[in-house]
């Protein structure tokens, strides 16, 4: 019964937030936006939703949530740290430094630690080319990152 109630409720709030943006010309990125932003992530019961409010297939709207990078299919952890994975990134250390974080935090990426602190996701370019390599904790970019910042980051994130 809770879960007919809790998928009945996401229905009623992403309906809300299609016919609010349904009005712009190509409204399915702004809703997956919103949709992420009310929730935390896309919850699968959203896809049909969102598809047949918009007149498209399941498969189109699944297509676009798993092309772009910053839609998640899951709660994100209270912090979210992104690590650059582009070419200048990489030609300065970046994948040590990315193994180096997944042992600290004992996850890989696209994984949340267990007692739900930290999310670890790649993204690719960050714009810092110039300070490689770099970083993204919580929506605030740091370039030259070196094991003690990257350790400090890591800290910060399990307080």
């Amino acid at each position: 019964m809770n879960i007919r109630i809790a998928e009945r409720d996401i229905a009623e709030r992403v309906r809300s937030i299609v016919a609010d943006l349904r009005p712009l010309e190509g409204p399915l990125l702004p809703i997956l936006h919103q949709v992420q932003g009310e929730f935390g992530y896309i919850p699968q019961e959203a896809l049909p939703v969102i598809a047949d409010e918009l007149n498209l297939s399941r498969a189109e709207v699944h297509g676009v949530v798993t092309f772009y990078h910053d839609y998640r299919d899951h709660p994100a952890g209270r912090h979210v740290l992104k690590l650059c994975r582009a070419e200048a990134c990489q030609s300065m250390g970046g994948d040590a430094l990315a193994e180096r974080v997944k042992q600290m935090l004992g996850i890989d990426f696209h994984q949340t630690t267990l007692d739900g602190s930290v999310t670890l996701e790649p993204v690719y370019c960050l714009g810092l080319c110039a300070c490689a390599p770099a970083v993204m904790f919580d929506g605030e970019v740091h370039g030259r990152v070196d094991d003690e910042l990257a350790g400090e980051l890591v800290e910060e994130a399990r307080r």
